[in-house]
């Protein structure tokens, strides 16, 4: 396998784009991309685009990467669709990632854009709520409602997405298995509510007090509305290159790939670790590196709870202690590991298909010591984790990269 580097990384800014199509976000992001790499459109070898829910939003299917690059006048490069859930960005680009490495391209676009906004929010819920097995849909709210009344669970997929109930069901279950009190998950919130106050990229960008984020209302006990991560519109690029095309390229800063896994969750049955560490577990092992090596960290945070669950899967502390990691400011921008600095799902945005790449431009910002008010000081290794879809309890697909410089 050929080392891989990021040589360019471009976003738009994520929020509600009405007026905006797939089209312009993706090639907003694209142009950035490619000119923060240096490179020229005429230089990409293929292009890797990944999105989860245009084909139920705006009814654009099958050829969705080919409709975006053509407005660029990009047509005729092979293009790779992917569609994995809120895992569609990040897969595009392990899958990138790997075409690269096994020596099938020198130079790949990976391509993460959505549009999630739609005048009828129920389209919207909708959309978000096929990340699950619809044949066992059902039995899957069922679950998720086990221990709450009809009135509790009234409006999930309809008013709010149905991962919001998933997400509540396991922080009560933490809450009564570890001791971890609401105000912990509101901390993160606080935290990643701070730090989008400093992205100007970021779809929220005012900072919050823990006292606001306890008074928000109540969307599925005990999240509140500032706890769960809005729906937007938005798009990210990431130029992948070998090191070799990097060390031809005059003034390059490239970063490098030390670790790109991808997992599906398993059957319970046979489940020794859940997705989430399994896929830790192998980007630690081929980055030769361990959490305790990590400088920062992009994550997962479709809600607040489910930042504290990935501190504990992501070996960041033991079972039981990712509360006391978010009250004790481990993973604060000044902390010991900060995690989110972009504000993460819960203020920089979810537009799903891109939030995986969302996080890749995050890291080689900071990596490259460009991330201004959000720098971390000497950062080196960092992480991304990106989660999509819901089977058994636990996530479908999950991407783990490792980035070094």
């Amino acid at each position: 396998m050929r080392e891989v580097q990021v040589l360019g990384v471009g976003m738009t800014a994520f929020g509600k784009f009405l007026d905006r199509g797939l089209k312009a976000l993706g090639g907003e992001a694209i142009r950035e991309a490619l000119a923060d790499a240096g490179v020229a459109a005429a230089e990409l070898q293929a292009a890797f685009v990944g999105n989860a829910m245009a084909g139920l939003i705006t009814g654009q299917e099958c050829i969705r990467g080919q409709v975006i690059l053509r407005a660029l006048g990009l047509g005729g490069l092979p293009v790779y669709n992917m569609e994995n859930a809120c895992a569609s960005g990040s897969t595009a680009f392990h899958t990138a990632w790997m075409a690269v490495a096994g020596g099938m391209y020198d130079v790949v676009l990976a391509l993460g854009v959505e549009k999630l906004y739609d005048e009828d929010k129920k389209k919207s819920f909708a959309a978000l709520g096929s990340a699950v097995d619809v044949e066992a849909a059902a039995a899957f709210a069922r679950e998720l409602n086990r221990d709450r009344g009809a009135d509790a669970a009234e409006g999930a997929g309809e008013r709010r997405s149905v991962f919001m109930d998933f997400y509540a069901s396991e922080a009560r279950e933490h809450m009564a298995r570890y001791g971890t009190r609401r105000e912990d998950y509101a901390l993160v919130a606080v935290k990643n509510h701070g730090n989008g106050s400093l992205n100007p990229k970021a779809q929220f960008q005012r900072a919050r007090t823990i006292e606001e984020v306890l008074a928000a209302p109540m969307i599925a006990d005990p999240l509140t509305r500032l706890m769960c991560s809005p729906i937007g519109d938005g798009a990210a690029a990431a130029i992948l290159v070998s090191a070799d095309f990097a060390r031809r390229h005059e003034g390059a800063k490239p970063v490098t790939v030390a670790a790109s896994v991808l997992a599906s969750g398993a059957p319970a049955a046979r489940r020794a670790a859940g997705v989430v560490t399994r896929a830790a577990e192998r980007a630690y092992r081929m980055a030769g590196v361990g959490p305790e090596d990590l400088d920062v960290a992009e994550v997962h945070d479709a809600s607040a709870p489910a930042e504290v669950f990935l501190y504990e899967e992501l070996s960041f502390c033991k079972p039981g202690e990712g509360g006391r990691l978010a009250a004790d400011d481990v993973t604060a921008l000044a902390g010991k590991l900060p995690v989110n600095t972009s504000g993460g799902l819960l203020a920089k945005g979810h537009p799903v298909g891109a939030t995986g790449i969302a996080q890749v431009v995050e890291i080689v910002d900071q990596l490259r010591g460009r991330a201004g008010a959000r720098q971390v000081s000497g950062a080196k290794v960092a992480l991304t984790q990106n989660a999509g879809g819901v089977l058994e309890g636990e996530p479908a697909a999950c991407a783990v990269h490792v980035f070094t410089v």
